[in-house]
């Protein structure tokens, strides 16, 4: 018999629908579409219909006369949230260096000095398989105990081939066992090695011609990133390694103009990338190029607000035309946290963004920026029952109260994954 879920009598259900097709941008990102007493008729993981509660149970009585019931009185529920931007694979943590930049040293004094990157490289390295993915999978954990249904995943601690391949295999494994979708990222090119430092064209060859074809040939990742910044890839460097990508079916994707302006965001735009993620720093052409070429801006504020730096103007993009999404940027190094609700009051509270925005941030714009628009993201007809209910009466207090987790279910392609807060 078929496995029929019915949620019902939400105080606000939040569908953000209406832009599958495309991300919103503008305006659009205020337009989440809230329906009060609402419903949710999800059979075999998908949406059969959502409506106010009354006209669902007119529409389906059979149906929902066998269904497991969700009584979402008093609560607001929106689609699952999504992370695309994490680091997720990795062994370690750095809270030795957190302590050195609160004495005045910045992120590129510790990462010159062999730590930063390099330091979770070294731990990476030495962590066996099974190390790694005892520590993502408790990641992972709290990610759906924050509400989080879908994560991106990078490589980019491994620095060899082997070790690269060790992460992504991490990923794949987490995809198959864990109720969270892991959509992986190969960023073989996150930093230089300390071996290679007086000759990083060595590495750029590398990557280019060992690491991208076997990552492809195996089918690990789907897209890939470089971390364009001064005294790390050049933009002509990131520039071929992105063009390398894309030769091998890898979309690109960027980390650019966090730390200084270094036309990442132009660069972007220019190799058709779906994201450029950061964006601390970029240049206004940066950000008239990437509204043009439909560049998704994914901005990370739990890294300005960790390493004490200036937010990303995420006001001027979306005024601009940059559809936005948000993300944790979850790192042992710059960002470590797994809360996206916390990142969703900093878009507001630091960045200027509405709490509509941040829902559309951190929903459908999200699911764009990691090619699952058509699947997730918005609570629609025909798509993946991905759903998360939290236990407050209005999504605006979801911005307002801020350091609090208000998730009380996470519902994973129709099944109840949590309840009441505590995993099932």
């Amino acid at each position: 018999m078929a496995e029929i879920l019915f949620i019902k009598h939400a105080a606000q259900l939040i569908t953000v629908e209406g832009h599958t097709a495309t991300p919103a941008k503008k305006q659009a990102m205020n337009k989440i579409t809230v329906i009060e007493n609402g419903a949710v008729l999800v059979k075999d993981g998908r949406i059969v219909d959502v409506g106010e509660t009354s006209a669902i149970e007119a529409k389906y009585p059979e149906w929902i006369a066998h269904a497991k019931q969700i009584n979402a009185t008093n609560k607001t529920v929106t689609p699952g949230l999504i992370d695309p931007h994490t680091h997720l694979v990795h062994a370690g943590t750095r809270e030795n260096e957190y302590a050195m930049r609160l004495q005045g040293k910045t992120y590129m004094d510790i990462m010159n000095a062999g730590g930063g990157i390099h330091a979770t490289t070294r731990a990476t390295q030495e962590a066996s398989f099974e190390q790694l993915y005892e520590e993502s999978k408790a990641r992972l954990d709290k990610f759906l105990l924050y509400g989080v249904t879908t994560v991106e995943a990078k490589s980019g601690y491994g620095l060899s081939l082997e070790h690269e391949i060790k992460q992504l295999e991490v990923a794949k494994k987490l995809q198959q066992d864990h109720h969270i979708d892991i959509v992986s990222t190969f960023m073989g090119a996150h930093a230089i090695p300390l071996a290679d430092k007086n000759n990083p064209e060595r590495f750029v060859e590398e990557v280019v011609n060992e690491m991208i074809p076997e990552v492809a040939r195996r089918g690990l990742a789907t897209f890939n990133d470089v971390f364009c910044e001064r005294g790390v890839f050049t933009p002509k460097q990131s520039r071929r390694i992105l063009e390398a990508g894309k030769e091998h079916g890898l979309i690109p994707k960027i980390h650019a103009d966090e730390i200084e302006p270094y036309a990442g965001a132009e660069l972007a735009a220019e190799v058709g990338a779906i994201s450029a993620d950061h964006l601390l720093r970029a240049s206004d052409q940066g950000i008239e190029q990437m509204a043009e070429r439909d560049v998704i801006g994914v901005l990370l504020p739990g890294t300005a607000f960790f390493l004490m730096a200036e937010f990303a103007e995420a006001r001027k993009m979306i005024d601009r035309g940059v559809a936005v999404a948000l993300s944790t940027d979850a790192n042992p190094g710059s960002s470590p946290t797994l809360s996206l609700p916390f990142i969703m009051n900093l878009g507001c509270l630091k960045m200027g963004m509405t709490p509509e925005e941040v829902l559309t941030a951190t929903t459908i714009n999200a699911a764009h920026a990691i090619g699952r628009a058509d699947t997730i993201g918005s609570l629609e007809k025909g798509k993946q029952a991905d759903i998360t209910i939290f236990d407050v009466p209005n999504y605006l207090t979801l911005s307002y109260q801020y350091g609090m987790n208000h998730v009380d279910t996470v519902i994973k392609k129709g099944v109840p994954v949590v309840v009441g807060k505590q995993f099932q």
